[in-house]
């Protein structure tokens, strides 16, 4: 089932919504060599239980910490540890999750660790221009085909590829709601957006192929090719006209 939200209910999901904004960006402030992503991991639960808030990730179906550090080759899903020193030259993707007042909200970003190659950089812009070419078409009305057809065209026209086997979801009183929000699609086809709708967008894009494997951790995604993947979030709310992005 799909939950449309009302003004009520969207003014008390821009809260969680802005304290996740916040904690992404104070995150990435501490990106940088030698950094652990435990130490991240800590600085972002730090931020947002201040805030009287929870972080939507901690204990959900299992997953032992409160966001998603990826690097490089892995996808999603990583875990952060106090082993893991972030190194120059690597992108790290962060993941985050916020609940309170009712609702979660969820984004991520994908930093770089000191100076990195033209081409990683290159990686991250197109992943996060795919998502504001997304927000360009979305309004009521539209379908989600064409949703994931902005994003995946966009990607490709660079030689990029999307990750097929996960895509973005409803969002709301449940960290994943209905509809599932796939970041490919055939124009015209799919279910059409309505108003009131509230839903994460998650490019997931790949340096090189779209395949993907599991870790033996049972939450780490990586490339199958073990090229760079890159990842851009936000929750947005649809509108008869265009859409508000919550976490921006």
């Amino acid at each position: 089932m799909i939950y449309l939200k009302n003004d009520e209910q969207l003014a008390l999901m821009r809260e969680p919504c802005k304290i996740l904004r916040d904690a992404l960006k104070l995150a990435g402030e501490h990106v940088k060599p030698g950094i652990t992503t435990a130490q991240l991991d800590k600085i972002v639960y730090d931020y947002i239980t201040s805030q009287d808030a929870y972080p939507s990730f901690l204990n959900y179906e299992g997953f032992p910490k409160s966001i998603c550090a990826s690097i490089d080759e892995e996808v999603v899903h990583g875990i952060p540890s106090e082993k893991r020193y972030l190194e120059e030259g690597s992108i790290i993707s962060l993941d985050v999750g916020v609940y309170k007042n009712g609702f979660h909200g969820d984004a991520a970003r994908t930093f770089p660790v000191g100076k990195i190659s033209p081409e990683k950089q290159q990686l991250i812009n197109v992943t996060k221009q795919s998502f504001f070419e997304a927000v360009k078409i979305i309004k009521e009305g539209v379908r989600l085909g064409d949703v994931g057809h902005a994003v995946d065209s966009y990607v490709t026209s660079f030689g990029y590829s999307t990750v097929k086997v996960l895509v973005g979801h409803g969002i709301g009183h449940n960290l994943h709601e209905m509809p599932d929000v796939p970041n490919y699609g055939v124009p015209g086809r799919g279910l059409r957006l309505q108003a009131g709708m509230t839903i994460a967008i998650e490019p997931m894009v790949n340096m090189g192929d779209y395949r993907v494997e599991f870790l033996s951790d049972g939450w780490t995604c990586v490339t199958a090719d073990r090229k760079p993947s890159a990842h851009y979030e936000n929750t947005i709310a649809v509108t008869k006209d265009g859409c508000e992005i919550l976490t921006l």
